[in-house]
């Protein structure tokens, strides 16, 4: 059985055109899908259903369906080209490594040491030409897969076997309240989750999801909590805005204090319990110069910055 078989077969189970009248024509519109004609078309998917012993689709009934079998494999095979086409893009990008480097990075990272991080490494990579990309964490891992990206900078943690996560430390959350709000002028050292339940949130961003709004949600069910008002925004920008504004409070990464400081006041969580994880995310197996460069100079600005983490190599 060779990936050829795999894509006639999903070729034609798309067309989803399984009865009686229009059977011919499935196999046509997925021949000409495939640029190949319907006769040998159909001889593939008969020598497959031969070579595996099972029948793929039911051809006795009408109309026409995929048997229990063929939903099975047509899964599978999904899976099966879906990993051979992002080893495709992967492969091609890493052949194109040596002369550039893709970033994927979250908009609250780039408030951070990312940008130092990037100056230090083009002094001593001058002639690499870096392409920064907005991306979040979802879409980073997508990135990543397909090839459109080298490395990203992210705050969630998703599961995938060819994306390998390094996390590099947990930064504090902080909530950031308009500066005649009632926390603020109590002169607070620490507010608890607890607190919140009954303010308006405003969470960001609103898409693609999940996103950090996910993440703080789940904050508050962890501890058996709902937050009972919030509000989705589009971005962080137009959250701080809308907090200046009076019109709610926000939770932000400590690194973002600075933003609006006059308008805004930040307030840590009570013990400092609460953080948000910074990760590194690379494609799995990746080894390259470049990256382990990039990893080390990060290192290398915690240190100067006394910040607590936990050294990873790739």
């Amino acid at each position: 059985m060779e990936l050829r078989h795999l894509r006639y077969f999903v070729a034609v189970a798309e067309e989803k055109s399984f009865n009686k009248a229009a059977e011919e024509k499935s196999f046509n519109k997925a021949a000409e899908r495939l640029f190949i004609s319907q006769p040998p078309l159909s001889r593939q998917i008969k020598q497959l259903e031969e070579e595996i012993g099972v029948t793929l689709i039911d051809r006795e009934n009408r109309p026409l369906k995929l048997t229990e079998a063929g939903e099975f494999f047509y899964d599978h095979a999904i899976q099966i080209l879906t990993k051979s086409d992002n080893l495709r893009a992967m492969t091609m990008r890493k052949g194109n490594f040596d002369s550039s480097l893709s970033i994927g990075f979250v908009s609250s990272i780039l408030y951070g040491i990312l940008p130092r991080v990037i100056a230090r490494f083009r002094e001593i990579y001058p002639n690499i030409n870096i392409k920064l990309y907005e991306l979040n964490s979802w879409q980073q891992t997508q990135a990543l897969t397909e090839g459109k990206i080298d490395v990203g900078f992210g705050r969630l943690l998703f599961e995938d076997a060819s994306i390998r996560r390094l996390l590099l430390r947990e930064e504090s959350l902080v909530v950031a309240v308009p500066s005649g709000h009632r926390l603020a002028q109590e002169q607070q050292t620490g507010v608890r989750l607890m607190d919140l339940t009954n303010e308006n949130l405003l969470l960001y961003p609103t898409a693609p999801r999940p996103s950090f709004i996910d993440y703080v949600l789940e904050l508050f069910e962890a501890r058996n909590l709902k937050a009972n008002y919030f509000t989705e925004v589009r971005e962080l920008h137009i959250a701080l805005g809308l907090v200046a504004a009076g019109e709610g409070l926000t939770i932000v990464p400590k690194t973002l204090e600075h933003m609006r400081s006059q308008e805004v006041a930040y307030i840590p969580f009570e013990d400092g319990l609460l953080t948000s994880p910074i990760v590194m995310s690379v494609r799995h197996f990746d080894k390259s110069k470049l990256l382990k460069t990039l990893l080390a100079v990060t290192y290398q600005i915690y240190d100067e910055e006394g910040f607590d983490y936990k050294r990873e190599e790739i």
